[in-house]
């Protein structure tokens, strides 16, 4: 998601929850994606995995980015949708692990554990670094006149 505030554009990245990434910042962001099935409409699943990550609904036009091969060797399909929304009023949904490590207990935390709006130079700095080409694509995008997808 991105948005034009006072004159300029700025991203919707996330930040891991768990325990593991609670103390790192710079280079561990994301944008919001998860998985799809083989199967299942690409466009559908980013809505899908939108809202299961901030609590919120992806509505409106989605715009193709591309397809991004990742360090690890997984694709992502990048859309972009135009939108406002409260970073504050984030609702991740929530996964299980053993924590801490060989305790035998399980523990639940958030996906995503923090939202922030960011300018593209910040989220440079934030964002993993495979998924920089998608901010860049975004940007290209944005620069062409493709504020409007419609």
């Amino acid at each position: 998601m991105y948005r034009h505030r006072h004159g300029e554009v700025e991203v919707l990245l996330v930040h891991p929850g768990g325990p593991f990434w609670k103390n790192k910042d710079e280079g561990v962001w994301s944008i919001p994606k998860g998985l799809h099935e083989d199967n299942e409409d690409a466009s559908l699943a980013a809505r899908r995995e939108f809202e299961e990550e901030t609590g919120s609904r992806a509505d409106g036009d989605l715009v193709a980015l591309g397809s991004f091969r990742q360090p690890g060797g997984k694709v992502v399909t990048a859309y972009a949708l135009e939108g406002d929304l409260d970073a504050a009023s984030l609702r991740s949904n929530t996964f299980d692990m053993e924590w801490p490590p060989r305790s035998g207990r399980k523990a639940s935390f958030p996906e995503v554990d923090r939202a922030e709006w960011l300018s593209p130079a910040a989220a440079r700095r934030k964002l993993l670094k495979g998924q920089l080409p998608i901010l860049e694509a975004l940007l290209a995008h944005l620069r062409s006149g493709g504020s409007d997808p419609g």
